[in-house]
C-alpha cells in the first residue's frame, strides 16, 4: 500500500518480476492464465514462482473458467480469483464462481462496452469489481486507458463494494487518474513493461514514487 492506495502488479511471468513488485510495495501480484494473452504463464509455471514469494496475496487472472478449472486454480495455492467475463455470460455461471471460492475472494471482471454498466444480479456475488478498459477483441491487457468516468460513477454508487481501477496505467497518468475516479485501489500491467510480459523494474518503481506524489499533493 502506498500512502493509503492499495496497488496490484498483474501480468507477472518470472520470479524477477514478482520480487521487484514485492520489494515496490505491491499488496497483490497478479498471474494470467487465460493462454490468450501475451502474459499467460501455465499454472504449474504460477506455482512454481509463487512457491519462492514472501507472503504476499496471489490473483489467479482468468476468463470464463470452467467448475474444474477454477478448482484446480483454488488448489494452485491462490488468493484470490479475478475473472474477466462477457456481460451475456449466464447468472448462474457467475454465481457458481461465487460459490466455488467465495464472495470475498472473487474479483468479478465484466467486459463493459462504453456506458456499460454493472449488473445489480452481480453485486451479492462478489465484494470486488474491477474496471478495465473496453477491447472488441481482448479481456484487458491492452495498455487502452479505461473509462475513468464510468469507475467514479460505479464507486460512488456502491460504496461497500472494493473497485478496482484497471487499464493503462501508468507512470505518466497515475495522478490524473487518482484525481479522476478516486480510485483507492489500482491495478498495472502494460504502464510497467519492457515488452509484454516483461517488468521494467525502473518503470514499477517510477509508478509508485509517481502514485506517493499524487498522494502527497492531494494532501496539501
Amino acid at each position: 500500500m502506498i500512502d493509503g492506495i492499495r496497488f496490484k502488479v498483474c501480468g507477472l511471468t518470472s520470479l524477477a518480476d514478482a520480487m521487484a513488485a514485492d520489494n515496490c510495495g505491491a499488496d497483490f501480484l497478479g498471474f494470467i492464465l487465460y493462454p490468450k494473452s501475451p502474459r499467460c504463464v501455465a499454472l504449474v509455471q504460477a506455482q512454481a514462482i509463487m512457491s519462492k514469494l514472501p507472503d504476499r496475496r496471489k490473483v489467479a487472472v482468468c476468463v470464463e473458467p470452467t467448475t474444474d478449472e477454477l478448482a484446480r486454480m483454488e488448489q494452485g495455492g491462490f488468493d484470490c480469483f479475478q475473472i474477466h467475463f462477457r456481460p451475456e455470460t449466464q447468472l448462474a455461471v457467475i454465481r457458481g464462481w461465487s460459490e466455488r471460492v467465495g464472495a470475498d475472494r472473487l474479483w468479478l471482471a465484466p467486459k463493459l462496452p462504453p456506458g456499460g454498466h454493472v449488473n445489480a444480479d452481480w453485486l451479492p456475488l462478489a465484494e470486488t469489481f474491477l474496471l478495465d478498459a473496453f477491447h472488441p477483441n481482448a479481456f484487458g491487457g491492452t495498455g487502452q486507458t479505461g473509462d475513468w468516468s464510468s469507475f467514479a460513477r460505479h464507486r460512488e454508487a456502491h460504496p461497500g463494494k472494493t473497485w478496482v481501477l484497471a487499464g493503462g496505467l501508468a507512470p505518466e497518468n497515475i495522478a490524473e487518474a487518482l484525481r479522476t475516479t478516486g480510485a483507492g485501489f489500482v491495478d498495472v500491467n502494460s504502464g510497467v513493461e519492457a515488452v509484454p510480459g516483461i517488468k521494467d523494474h525502473a518503470k514499477l518503481k517510477r509508478f509508485v514514487v509517481r502514485l506517493h506524489e499524487a498522494r502527497t499533493a492531494s494532501r496539501k
